[in-house]
């Protein structure tokens, strides 16, 4: 799986970090997993003309000192459609500039 990982990461700022995922993502029934759905700007041509497959989201995963923001867009429908897949280079952006918003309202410095 092609994703995103911060680690080594304290306590204290993972505590912002959930606190923040709690306020901003979707929480999943699976414990310390998040969905971040992805705008309809940035859907692929793929994702925009399989309307009844949306929302599309990514995962973000929290563990004891890390977090990962997968590269995967998945459907939040379900599972098994050519819809989902390793996200756009728009949504590449999108994640990654999330992360970045997340550790600046946190005030965590990397």
């Amino acid at each position: 799986m092609r994703s995103y990982i911060l680690d080594e990461i304290s306590p204290a700022d993972m505590e912002k970090i959930s606190r923040f995922l709690k306020r901003n993502a979707l929480e999943s029934p699976l414990e310390s997993i998040y969905w971040l759905e992805i705008p309809l700007d940035l859907y692929s041509a793929t994702q925009s003309e399989h309307r009844d497959c949306a929302p599309y989201a990514f995962a973000t995963e929290t563990g004891h000192d890390w977090i990962k923001l997968e590269f995967f867009i998945r459907s939040r429908r379900g599972l098994g459609c050519e819809c989902q897949g390793y996200c756009t280079p728009e949504q590449r952006d999108f994640i990654l500039n999330f992360a970045d918003k997340m550790l600046e309202v946190c005030a965590i410095k990397t």
